[in-house]
């Protein structure tokens, strides 16, 4: 009943706070926002609030500091296992720091990531995180132009001043050659994902690279060229099968890799005995399959921390120089691709 009667119709405010408490408007409005005050007039003025049910205003309180306490990531499919990792730590740094994360799927389309990027001058986040699997030159005019803080995880031309997380995919392919020749394989298939974008293009050249430095048959029947997703796996495996017999098979990530898993056990083909198989970006669904799968860690977790922290650094310090770091790879080995005892 005393709520009603202050409130009346209408939601309580700043004024109706600061009357209650017995302290100026400036002074309510100061603890209200976080800024401090002495801890009697603190008290006065939470317990008021408290009492008449006093919401902040957000959307006004954003127009006057110009902040949304929001921050945004934009990836290609919100389902894939890689993104919801990157997704899961980049979360747990940003509410460390007081912002929430907005997640846009974008379908991998440049037109829409142009959007978000030329969007920032609108300031419906205070920074976007950034993961085209494409980059185009309508990416980087928009790079350029941005009028927010902005970290592209992803390959990136050197001369694009703008803090960047990457990964060497061309080095983890080189490493899962390496281990399956060392298993004794050397018929060693590659089922890439599309060519015209930066990972597919990554791991098509690591590919290359590592069979000619492994002395392994230059086959291009070898190779089989379909999406990033399981579905395309399992149909690119049997077009793979069909027409060549590798001892091994290297997937460009792990939702190709369980496809792949999946049609060679349907056709009675045992892994890792007849075809060894290694996937990359070592997800949950490397250790969830059976048998369970040998992959590439790309650090996805460490990405997303780390382009989390660049992000508030950049909004803590707008003019320092951009930041560019290189996650590692790492070759994580189960069941798999395991060498088999004659």
């Amino acid at each position: 009943m005393a709520r009603k009667r202050l409130q009346g119709n209408r939601a309580p405010t700043v004024h109706t706070v600061a009357k209650l408490a017995g302290v100026s408007i400036a002074s309510a409005s100061r603890v209200l926002n976080g800024l401090g005050a002495s801890p009697e007039t603190e008290q006065r003025v939470r317990a008021a609030a408290a009492k008449v049910g006093y919401v902040p205003n957000a959307v006004a309180r954003s127009l006057r500091s110009r902040r949304t306490d929001m921050l945004a990531l934009a990836v290609e499919d919100i389902g894939n296992p890689v993104y919801v990792a990157m997704m899961r730590a980049m979360e747990t740094v940003v509410r460390r720091a007081g912002y929430r994360l907005v997640v846009h799927a974008t379908g991998a389309d440049p037109d829409g990531e142009v959007e978000l990027l030329d969007g920032l001058a609108k300031r419906y986040v205070d920074g976007l995180v950034l993961v085209p699997i494409r980059v185009t030159d309508a990416h980087l005019e928009a790079l350029s132009r941005a009028a927010g803080p902005v970290v592209v995880v992803g390959a990136l031309p050197d001369d694009v001043e703008v803090d960047n997380v990457r990964t060497d995919s061309h080095s983890g392919v080189g490493l899962a050659l390496s281990h399956l020749v060392e298993s004794g394989r050397r018929r060693i298939a590659l089922i890439n994902g599309p060519l015209d974008t930066v990972p597919g293009a990554a791991r098509q050249a690591g590919y290359l690279a590592a069979r000619d430095r492994l002395g392994l048959p230059a086959d291009d029947a070898l190779i089989e060229i379909g999406d990033f997703r399981y579905e395309d796996g399992r149909r690119a495996t049997e077009r793979l099968l069909d027409r060549v017999r590798p001892d091994a098979i290297f997937c460009a990530n792990d939702l190709i890799a369980v496809g792949a898993l999946h049609t060679l056990l349907s056709r009675g083909i045992r892994v890792p005995e007849e075809i060894a198989l290694v996937g990359m970006d070592d997800t949950d669904l490397a250790r969830m399959s059976f048998p369970q799968l040998s992959s590439v860690s790309l650090g996805s977790e460490e990405r997303g921390q780390t382009a989390a922290q660049l992000l508030l650094d950049r909004l803590v310090d707008p003019d320092r120089p951009p930041a560019r770091v290189t996650v590692p790879p790492r070759l994580v080995i189960r069941a798999s691709s395991r060498a088999v005892r004659p």
